[in-house]
């Protein structure tokens, strides 16, 4: 009788022991938007030609997902050839902010918080000025 009372015990600690395992691993949320690159001032090149926003000034601009307080970095994206991006999170509180400033340019870019719910979509739009003037 003792040892089938070991069992059981066993049996239940076992259970609670993975059913809280399961528990903690919550299904992943989105963050998705659109990065924009702007500059107050159309530059105009020395051929009179004016620069296009292409796929390649996207990849200089990756951007970052932190964590709330501002201390681990999460992940790392960059932004498809249309400025778009898309990346699953735990869910939690984070700041979206860009990272690679080119070395002779002057980025800014605003942080922005947003929070991840768990099989859902958050919507974070970014807009960085390049400091070209």
């Amino acid at each position: 009788m003792a040892s089938v009372l070991k069992y059981l015990i066993s049996a239940c600690v076992f259970l609670l022991l993975v059913g809280s395992a399961s528990i903690d691993a919550a299904p992943p949320g989105f963050v998705e938007g659109h990065l924009k690159i702007v500059s107050p001032k159309e530059v105009e090149l020395a051929d009179g030609n004016t620069p296009a926003i292409a796929a390649e000034n996207y990849a200089e601009y990756p951007l970052i997902i932190l964590s709330q307080d501002r201390k681990k970095e999460i992940a790392r994206v960059t932004a498809d050839r249309n400025g778009n991006y898309h990346v699953a999170l735990p869910p939690g509180d984070y700041i979206l902010d860009v990272q690679g400033r080119p070395p002779k340019g002057h980025v800014r870019a605003k942080p922005q918080p947003f929070t991840v719910v768990s099989n859902q979509t958050v919507r974070v739009d970014m807009g960085i000025d390049t400091g070209i003037r």
